[in-house]
C-alpha cells in the first residue's frame, strides 16, 4: 500500500474509533462519571431506576484496542446504588430486570448490594421483570420488597447448573492425549480433556447442592408466604410464565413498567409529583423509562475460539441457546 493510501486508511480507522467512543471514554481508559437523567416527571422526590440487564457476570468487557471498556454489571450497579443512597431526594428504588441469570457469585453480589441499600436507607425497592428474569435474574429480584412481571415475562428456572465441556473424544481422534499432573485426585475435577470420574461427580454434586440450598434460602426470605417444601417443588429448574409464577406465589403482581412506577410511588408514600431518574455515562441521555442502558464501548465482533467455548463453572442461569458469561 502506498504511503498516501496508508495514511488515508489510518485516518479512517482513527475516525471510526473516535466516533465510537470519544463521547463516552476519557483518555487513557478512564470512564466518564455517572450522570443523572430524568426519564419521567419533572419535579418532586426521585425514584431511582437501576437496570439489571443481560448475562450477570463479574467480568467487564475491554474497549477498542484495549482502551476503556465496560465495568462489570455488579460494579456498575454498586456505583448507581451508592449515588442513590447518598441522594436525600431519592425516595425509592426500581429494579428493571431483563436477565437469564449468570454466574453464582455475580448474582449473589447483586442480591447483597440491593439488600445493603435497603438496610442503609430503609427505603422501598420494587422489581419489575421485563422479557426474562430467570435463575440469577430471579435471585436478584428476591432482594426487592415487591416483585412484578409483564404478562409475557419468563421467570423461574430456580436452580444451579454446572457447565463442563468434554472434548476427550475429539482429542483422541486427532492424536492428542491429556498428560495433566495434579497434586490431588480432585485437583482437575471437571477437566474438559477427560470424562468425569464418579467420585468427582459426587463431589461436584455436593458443591452444586450447597449452592442450590443457598438459592432456596434466598427465595424463602423473599417469598415468606411460601414454605420451604413448596419452594423446593417449584425450584426444579423449570421456567414459568408470569401467570404461572403469580399463581404459585413466586411474584406479587402482573403489570407493565409504567404501572410499576405507580407501585413504587405507592410503597414510598408519594402522592404528589415525582421524578423517575436513571444514571448513565456520557453520550446522549436516556429519553424515557424504556431507554436501555447503552454500553460505553462497542462489543468486538470477533472473539477468540477459547472465549467462545462454555466456561466451566457453577451458574444460576437459564441457558438454552445462550453463550455463557465469563465467571
Amino acid at each position: 500500500m502506498s504511503h498516501p493510501h496508508l495514511r488515508l486508511a489510518l485516518a479512517l480507522l482513527a475516525t471510526l474509533t473516535l466516533s465510537a467512543c470519544v463521547s463516552i471514554e476519557l483518555p487513557f481508559g478512564q470512564r466518564s462519571p455517572l450522570q443523572e437523567a430524568t426519564v419521567l416527571g419533572s419535579e418532586g422526590p426521585k425514584i431511582a431506576m437501576v437496570d439489571i440487564s443481560g448475562a450477570i457476570s463479574m467480568s467487564g468487557s475491554s474497549g477498542t484496542f484495549g482502551i476503556g471498556g465496560n465495568e462489570s454489571l455488579p460494579a456498575r450497579v454498586r456505583q448507581e446504588l451508592d449515588l442513590a443512597r447518598h441522594d436525600p431526594e431519592v425516595s425509592a428504588l426500581l429494579l428493571r430486570i431483563d436477565s437469564p441469570g449468570g454466574t453464582v457469585i455475580a448474582s449473589e453480589v447483586l442480591y447483597n448490594e440491593v439488600k445493603r441499600w435497603k438496610a442503609a436507607t430503609g427505603k422501598p425497592v420494587v422489581a419489575q421483570m421485563m422479557g426474562v428474569a430467570a435463575s440469577g435474574g430471579y435471585y436478584v429480584a428476591m432482594a426487592a420488597d415487591w416483585v412484578r412481571a409483564y404478562p409475557s415475562t419468563v421467570t423461574g428456572s430456580i436452580g444451579v447448573i454446572f457447565v463442563d465441556l468434554n472434548v476427550a473424544g475429539l482429542l483422541e481422534k486427532v492424536g492428542v492425549a491429556d498428560e495433566t499432573l495434579t497434586s490431588g485426585a480432585f485437583k482437575d475435577a471437571g477437566s474438559p480433556f477427560r470424562p468425569v470420574r464418579e467420585a468427582e461427580r459426587v463431589q461436584l454434586r455436593s458443591v452444586l447442592d450447597d449452592m442450590y440450598n443457598q438459592f432456596i434460602d434466598v427465595v424463602a426470605k423473599g417469598r415468606p408466604k411460601l414454605d420451604e417444601a413448596r419452594i423446593r417443588e417449584l425450584a426444579d429448574g423449570r421456567i414459568y410464565s408470569a401467570r404461572q409464577a403469580h399463581e404459585a406465589g413466586l411474584i406479587d403482581a402482573i403489570g407493565d413498567l409504567p404501572s410499576a412506577v405507580e407501585a413504587v410511588r405507592a410503597r414510598a408514600g408519594l402522592s404528589g409529583p415525582s421524578r423517575l431518574i436513571v444514571y448513565h455515562r456520557g453520550g446522549a441521555a436516556p429519553e424515557n423509562l424504556f431507554s436501555a442502558a447503552l454500553p460505553t464501548t462497542p462489543e468486538p465482533a470477533i472473539r477468540s475460539f477459547a472465549e467462545a467455548l462454555p466456561q466451566p463453572g457453577f451458574f444460576f442461569l437459564w441457558s438454552p441457546g445462550l453463550g455463557l458469561p465469563r465467571p
